[in-house]
């Protein structure tokens, strides 16, 4: 398998640079979770940090590598997107509202 040296911006892993494992596409995971144990025994804390673009050439723009990005919210990603699958248009879906909100008396 294949490995490539990412680093980490944020969060407690702020700093780091860790080797991640990539995919078949040559490219590392969209979502990195890393679960942190507890002290007293309980359930893990779920450290959640997600893949950016690190840098871009100057002269054409082209992609140079990937870094990840803390993600305090820890949400997930929605899952696998589908090409047929209709997009999602519930009110406040796109913009990070909870689903099946309802609107707020200052936005009718």
């Amino acid at each position: 398998m294949k490995r490539e040296d990412t680093p980490f911006v944020g969060g407690p892993l702020d700093g780091r640079v860790l080797p991640v494992l990539l995919g078949a596409t040559g490219h590392p995971p969209k979502v990195y979770r890393v679960p942190v144990p507890a002290a007293d025994g309980g359930p893990p804390t779920v450290l959640v940090y997600r893949r950016v673009q690190a840098r871009q050439s100057r002269r054409l723009g082209l992609h140079q590598g990937w870094k990840y990005v803390y993600d305090p919210e820890g949400k997930g990603d929605g899952g696998l997107k589908w090409p047929w699958s209709k997009p999602d248009t519930r009110k406040g879906a796109e913009h990070g509202g909870a689903p099946g909100a309802t609107p707020d008396a200052a936005d009718e």
